[in-house]
């Protein structure tokens, strides 16, 4: 019955694809000055279209994009599916001494953090192993190409924020340094977190008077500035007098990185290393005779959807989408990769994709997947689309853990603080995006019967800043709310 639905579902959008706007959404597009078709927007009761507005126009869904990702990943991977980090070896082990190299093998695992590595390397230390005579060898070859290109343009003016970083499959604490600035009586004291081998913090920031609040708006980009095998990170700017924050940067390689977390970790379990800390060639890869000697799996996969769908979480995002192209569920293991190919991982994301559209009969004209997450500016969608998806998520075996994975209307997540004096407050669940120039919306919302609708919309428009977008499609996802189940499509 699947696919004969939604083949009449796309005709019945294309023969409704110049209905009217609301009311009140139409007012306040007109007074944003954001014409009526910059807007795409699907409403669905029963699969019934209430409204059908450019449903069949390929625009940018920002964040929405989630909802896509996420729902095929959770009916490919299941709810069982976990990342995984092993430390393996096929070297001996004679008193104590590893006598050959140590092997640390990234397998997405979203968890994988400072204390994580902590208790994997006292796993080493418990088994009786104290000295690493070779190397220890980092294995990010799950995903291919292994490592993002470096000299790839930025995605905007902020590449060391947390929005921004580029997943790979050994990605420890997200790569990001943790700041605690404090400035008492004229002094700042700034503190970085974790401890790092030859890793040091200089803040020269010249403290003014502004408020605590915009403590961001004399911030200048921290950089990282290497010196005989040391490496500093310079934070430049103005700080405000009598404030204290806490934030988070991505400015360190991430070679870097998580050679001087692992080497300053394993001297503090009392370990000593021989060798170096290396990167995996292709061809040398973790050995499959290795035998096991520590893992860890990150939670499981819906809570990892609620992350991603409730806090817009970009590269948790891109992560799981990098999964799907590169490992299967495994019920013993949490998950294990899938067989070697030609094609990039990406590649191979975007082809499991497609055939799960395929087979729910859902059409692909008009989508352009880049990563998964919609922070791109490649990526492309149509709202039919993505209401075809939700109403999948309906019909899924695993609909309840998807659907808790969004956000509720004025309660949590990016929806947290939106349509609070709506009826569709507590009970509408959303997927938020935002770009410049593009706000969109995904989800479901109770009609005023408390019977569920589909709702899709998006606005790409240059004029959608400063809340103007937003309020149009809260005024949308409203008179979904307010419209009681008698009322006649759109038309």
């Amino acid at each position: 019955m699947r696919r004969p639905l939604l083949a009449v579902l796309f005709a019945t959008l294309a023969t409704a694809a110049h209905a009217d706007l609301p009311e009140p959404v139409a007012q306040l597009l007109q007074a944003a000055r954001i014409p009526q078709e910059a807007m795409g927007a699907v409403v669905l009761r029963d699969g019934v279209p209430l409204l059908s507005h450019g449903a069949e126009r390929s625009m940018q869904p920002a964040s929405t994009m989630k909802v896509l990702t996420t729902m095929v990943a959770l009916e490919q991977l299941g709810p069982v599916f976990r990342g995984r980090t092993e430390l393996r070896t096929d070297a001996e082990l004679v008193r104590g001494v590893l006598r050959g190299d140590l092997y640390l093998r990234g397998g997405a695992d979203a968890d994988l953090n400072e204390d994580v590595l902590a208790r994997m390397l006292q796993e080493l230390r418990n088994q009786g192993i104290w000295r690493i005579q070779g190397d220890i060898v980092l294995d990010r070859q799950l995903f291919q190409p292994a490592q993002p290109d470096p000299h790839a343009p930025p995605f905007d003016e902020y590449p060391y924020a947390y929005y921004n970083v580029v997943p790979d499959a050994l990605l420890l604490n997200t790569n990001l340094l943790r700041l605690e600035l404090r400035s008492t009586g004229g002094q700042l004291s700034a503190v970085m977190l974790p401890a790092m081998d030859k890793v040091g913090l200089k803040a020269d920031l010249k403290l003014v008077d502004a408020p605590c609040a915009e403590w961001e708006n004399g911030w200048k980009r921290p950089e990282a500035v290497r010196k005989d095998g040391k490496i500093n990170v310079l934070l430049r700017g103005t700080f405000p007098r009598d404030c204290s924050t806490s934030t988070s940067i991505n400015v360190l390689d991430r070679h870097d990185y998580l050679e001087r977390l692992l080497r300053t970790t394993w001297k503090r379990v009392g370990g000593v290393l021989n060798g170096e800390v290396r990167e995996a060639a292709p061809d040398g890869t973790t050995p499959p005779t290795s035998r096991l000697l520590a893992a860890h799996v990150s939670r499981p996969l819906p809570e990892l959807l609620r992350d991603i769908n409730k806090q817009s979480d970009n590269t948790l995002a891109r992560t799981l989408f990098l999964s799907l192209g590169s490992l299967e569920a495994d019920s013993a293991l949490g998950s294990h990769p899938l067989p070697p190919s030609e094609d990039s991982t990406a590649a191979r994301a975007g082809q499991r994709i497609h055939a799960w559209l395929k087979e729910h009969g859902i059409a692909t004209d008009g989508l352009v997947l880049e990563n998964g997450s919609g922070l791109s500016r490649l990526e492309r969608a149509t709202p039919a689309q993505l209401a075809a998806v939700l109403q999948a998520g309906q019909r899924s075996l695993w609909m309840p853990e998807f659907v808790s994975s969004l956000p509720i209307a004025g309660l949590d997540g990016t929806m947290r603080k939106r349509l609070k004096d709506s009826p569709a407050a507590l009970h509408a669940r959303l997927k938020t995006g935002s770009l410049h120039a593009v706000v969109a919306i995904a989800g479901y919302v109770p009609d005023a019967s408390g019977h569920p609708c589909v709702v899709v919309a998006f606005i790409n428009d240059e004029h959608v800043a400063n809340g103007a977008g937003r309020a149009a499609l809260d005024a949308l996802v409203d008179w979904v709310a307010r419209t009681p189940q008698s009322t006649p499509p759109a038309r």
